[in-house]
C-alpha cells in the first residue's frame, strides 16, 4: 500500500488499498480547504446574480450570498470534488474501468472537515490482439423452392378467409358470416356505441360479447331479430358494465366461406397487382429470413472460434450485470409457462450454466471489441445519430427530445445504444476476412446445425472450469468499452437490452430471435457524494 499524491487545482490523497487481478481500490481524501476553496469561487460566480433588498443587483456582499446559498453550494462543491477524485484516480493510474466505479462516501463527514471516500473499479483485462487472417467458416445457403413459396403462399391464403353470398334460403351456422344492422337498447333506451349498419360478424369467432353469436344461428337474409345478452362485469366501458340490453338485429346477408382460386383477384384483394408479385414479394421474405438463419450459423461458428483460441479473465462485475439479466429474463418467461414453479425449478437447476454463458459473453465482447479497435471499425456519428432517432420513436411525442438529450449527456446508456451496431460491423469485418466456404443446405439441416451447436455450447458451460485469480494486469491505453452479447449463445439465453443508471423500461420484454441482439451491461447505481442525488431518469416509454 503507497501514498500518491495528484496535483490538479488543489492536493488529495490517494491510497491504493486493494490491487488484486482485476480488482483495484482506493482510499482517498480530500482536504477541507479545497471545498472551501471551490465554494469561494461558486459565491464569486453567482454573487452578480444575486438579487437581495437594500441591495443593488450584483453588489450584494460575498457572506450574505454564502449565508443564503451555503448548503447547496457546499453540497455542488463536494461533488465536484469527488468527481474530479474519481477521474484523478482513472486518469492518474491509467485504469480502463470495466464499469463505472463504485463510490462510497465516508456519511460520518461533517461541513468543514477533510471528506474521506472509497473507490473500488474492475479494469479491463489486457487482452492480446487477435489474429484476424486464417479464419475459416462456413456458409450454409438454402435456396427458396417453388414448393415453399407455395407453401407460404397457401399459409397466407388459409388466414386470409373470403365469404360469397349464400342462398337466400341458408340459415346460418357456425364459420358462416352474417352482415348485420343492429341497435342497442338498455331499460329500453338506445345507448351510445350500440349501433351499426353493415357489419360483418363471423358466427362462432367470439367477436361480439358472449351470448351475441349463439343467438344468431339460423337466422337467415332480411331476419329481424331481437337479442338479450347482460354486458360482463368486467367490460370495459363502465356504463355497460353488468348491464342486460337487448339488440333489434337485422339480417342483411348470410355468407359462406369462399375457398375461391389462388389467382390474380386473390393477389389485388391484399393491395397487390398480381399473383406473381405476391409470389415474388413471397421469395423476398422467404429469403431473408434463411438469410438470417446462415447468418446465425455463420456467427456462432466465428464465436465458437474466438472463444475457443482465447482464455482470459473477465471483470466479474460485467458478468454479475449480465447475468442478471439473463436471469431476469428466464424468470419473466417461466411466470407465462402454464406451471410457473415447475419451470423455475428447471431453470434453478441450470443456474451455473448461465452464469459461465454470462461469462462467455462478457468475454467474447471484450474480444471482439479489442479486434474492433485494433482495425479501425467505428460507429460513425451519422450512423449513432440514426441509431438514436430510432430508439426516440419507442417513446410518447412529448418525451422524445428527453430521451434523446439523456442519451447525449449519458455515456453508458450512448455505449449500450451502439453496442449491438458496433458487434455487428466487428462480425461482418472478420467474415471479410475469413476464407468462406459455401454449402447448400436444406432450411431443416440449417436448423438443426443451428440446434446442435446450442447444445455443443451448453456442454461445454457445463464443464467450463472455474477462473484462477488473474494476475494484475499492465496498464494499456483507454479504450472506450463496447458491451456486446453474442447471438445465438448457449442454451437460448435471452438477450435484452439494459439501460444505464435509470435507464427507461422497455414497452415489452424481448423476444427470442435467431440473431440475437447483443445486450449492453447495467451500470452500478453510483452514490452521490453530498446528498445522493437521484440519477437522472430518461423518459419513460409510451404504452
Amino acid at each position: 500500500m503507497r501514498t500518491l499524491k495528484i496535483e490538479g487545482s488543489y492536493l488529495m490523497q490517494i491510497v491504493e488499498t486493494t490491487n488484486e487481478g482485476l480488482k483495484r481500490a482506493y482510499a482517498i481524501t480530500i482536504p477541507a480547504d479545497a471545498i472551501e476553496s471551490r465554494i469561494d469561487a461558486e459565491v464569486k460566480a453567482i454573487a452578480p446574480q444575486v438579487k437581495m433588498p437594500g441591495f443593488r443587483p450584483g453588489k450584494v456582499p460575498a457572506n450574505l450570498v454564502r449565508k443564503m446559498h451555503g448548503d447547496a453550494l457546499h453540497g455542488d462543491a463536494l461533488n465536484k470534488a469527488v468527481r474530479e477524485a474519481v477521474d484523478s484516480v482513472i486518469s492518474g493510474k491509467q485504469l480502463r474501468p470495466a464499469m463505472q466505479p463504485k463510490v462510497d462516501f465516508d456519511e460520518s463527514y461533517e461541513q468543514g472537515k477533510d471528506a474521506q471516500l472509497t473507490v473500488e473499479v474492475e479494469v479491463l483485462p489486457e487482452i492480446d490482439t487477435p489474429k484476424v487472417e486464417g479464419l475459416k467458416l462456413d456458409r450454409l445457403i438454402v435456396p427458396v423452392s417453388d414448393e415453399e413459396v407455395m407453401e407460404e403462399l397457401n399459409r397466407i391464403a388459409s388466414g386470409q378467409k373470403r365469404y360469397k353470398d349464400a342462398a337466400k334460403s341458408r340459415k346460418a351456422k357456425e364459420g358462416d358470416q352474417v352482415v348485420i344492422d343492429f341497435v342497442g337498447k338498455i331499460d329500453g333506451e338506445a345507448f351510445e356505441g350500440g349501433a351499426a349498419e353493415g357489419a360483418p360478424l363471423v358466427i362462432g369467432s367470439g367477436t361480439f360479447i358472449p351470448g351475441f353469436e349463439d343467438q344468431l344461428t339460423g337466422v337467415k337474409a332480411g331476419d329481424e331479430k331481437t337479442v338479450k345478452v347482460t354486458f360482463p362485469k368486467d367490460y370495459q366501458a363502465d356504463h355497460l358494465a353488468g348491464k342486460d340490453a337487448e339488440f333489434d338485429v337485422t339480417v342483411q346477408a348470410v355468407k359462406v366461406e369462399d375457398e375461391g382460386e389462388l389467382d390474380d383477384d386473390f393477389a389485388k384483394s391484399m393491395g397487390l397487382e398480381s399473383l406473381q408479385q405476391l409470389k415474388d414479394l413471397i421469395k423476398g421474405q422467404l429469403e431473408q429470413q434463411h438469410a438470417g438463419l446462415t447468418r446465425t450459423a455463420m456467427k456462432r461458428g466465428l464465436l465458437d472460434k474466438l472463444a475457443g483460441d482465447h482464455d482470459f479473465d473477465v471483470p466479474q462485475g460485467m458478468v454479475d450485470a449480465e447475468f442478471d439479466q439473463i436471469w431476469a429474463q428466464l424468470q419473466q418467461e417461466a411466470q407465462k409457462e402454464e406451471d410457473p414453479a415447475a419451470a423455475m425449478k428447471e431453470i434453478e437447476a441450470e443456474k451455473d450454466d448461465y452464469r459461465h454463458i454470462a461469462e462467455r459473453r462478457v468475454r467474447l465482447g471484450l474480444l471482439l471489441s479489442e479486434i474492433g479497435q485494433a482495425n479501425g471499425v467505428e460507429v460513425t456519428n451519422q450512423e449513432m445519430q440514426m441509431l438514436i432517432q430510432q430508439a426516440a420513436q419507442q417513446y410518447r411525442q412529448e418525451d422524445r427530445q428527453r430521451f434523446v438529450e439523456y442519451i447525449q449527456q449519458e455515456p453508458m446508456a450512448a455505449a449500450q445504444l451502439r453496442a449491438p451496431l458496433y458487434e455487428d460491423k466487428v462480425v461482418d469485418f472478420l467474415f471479410d476476412k475469413a476464407d468462406v466456404t459455401e454449402k447448400e443446405v436444406t432450411r431443416e439441416e440449417l436448423e438443426a446445425a443451428i440446434e446442435a451447436d446450442e447444445e455443443a455450447e451448453a456442454e461445454k458451460a457445463k464443464k467450463a472450469p472455474k477462473k484462477k485469480a488473474a494476475k494484475k494486469a499492465p496498464a494499456k491505453k483507454a479504450a472506450a468499452k463496447k458491451d456486446t452479447k453474442k447471438d445465438g449463445d448457449e442454451k437460448k439465453a435471452p438477450a435484452k437490452k439494459a439501460a444505464a443508471k435509470k435507464a427507461p423500461a422497455k414497452k415489452s420484454a424481448a423476444k427470442k430471435d435467431g440473431d440475437k441482439k447483443p445486450a449492453a451491461k447495467k451500470a452500478p447505481a453510483k452514490k452521490d457524494a453530498a446528498k445522493k442525488a437521484a440519477a437522472k431518469k430518461a423518459p419513460a416509454k409510451k404504452k
